[in-house]
């Protein structure tokens, strides 16, 4: 009986696993592709593989725009974390009656919804010379992923046993350097996710890159779109371009991917 149960979840689980991977494959496929063969009908299943999608995509102007990408989304995320970890911890070790009310409108910050900013972020940007500038990007960026650091960063300095950190003072060590080498390496899984989640927003930002951008810090997402024209669209290189920008997330989601589950999972528990 146990035997059957775990053989049926096996099989649950591969198909669910088909069922979610099934577009991003096709999308690869689909980018070593000949032209003749993307939109044939019936689908060709045996093709020669090429990668003059990827080649043409590396001439055109889609590398400056993947560079703009990657710029935008790291430095955002490494700035919102440089903030946003000591607030966090700050918060966590406030005792006010209205703690548990000034992060939830911290978080509130969070839900707005991007258009309602469009047209103050434009007219600060056009006065400050900031439009069309990955500084832009990175300021827009980290203002938006910074309460979602607070947030999600508090509950896991929370569960820290305080008894560590008084011992350590206790000893003599100064409250940075208890910060610094037996806070942080505990919600190391906390940053990871956080980490994550804000690296996602910015790199597959596509309204504010859209609105706030020309053509010098136009991102990868906006790169893509613009293969979308009058004259047809060039699938090949569609293709190729979403699979570059899948790339960056994968490739971080697999450097941390120790810490990502037990973070996702213990933010879960926490609340």
């Amino acid at each position: 009986m146990n035997r059957n149960a775990t053989l049926g979840r096996k099989i649950a689980v591969a198909v669910v696993l088909l069922i979610v991977l099934l577009p991003f494959l096709w999308l690869l496929q689909m980018s070593f592709r000949p032209n003749e063969s993307i939109m044939a009908f019936p689908p060709q299943l045996l093709f020669s593989p090429t990668v003059e999608h990827y080649a043409a995509l590396w001439d055109d102007a889609f590398r400056s725009s993947f560079v703009n990408s990657l710029l935008s989304a790291s430095i955002s995320t490494l700035l919102a974390l440089t903030f946003g970890i000591p607030a966090a911890y700050s918060l966590s070790l406030w005792r006010g009656r209205r703690k548990h009310a000034l992060g939830f409108w911290i978080l509130v910050t969070r839900m707005a919804p991007p258009i309602a900013f469009t047209i103050p972020y434009f007219l600060v940007y056009r006065n400050l010379g900031l439009l069309d500038t990955v500084t832009g990007l990175v300021i827009i960026y980290t203002t938006f992923n910074l309460p979602l650091v607070i947030w999600m960063m508090q509950p896991f300095f929370e569960a820290v046993p305080g008894s560590l950190e008084e011992a350590a003072l206790m000893d003599g060590a100064r409250p940075a350097r208890v910060f610094a080498e037996i806070i942080l390496p505990m919600v190391v899984p906390g940053i990871a996710a956080t980490a994550i989640l804000c690296f996602l927003y910015a790199w597959n930002d596509f309204f504010f890159a859209l609105i706030l951008t020309r053509s010098d810090a136009r991102t990868a997402p906006v790169a893509v779109v613009n293969f979308m024209n009058y004259e047809g669209w060039e699938w090949g290189k569609i293709a190729a371009g979403g699979s570059l920008v899948m790339a960056p997330v994968l490739v971080f989601s697999l450097a941390v991917r120790k810490y990502l589950v037990s973070g996702l999972t213990a933010g879960a528990v926490k609340g």
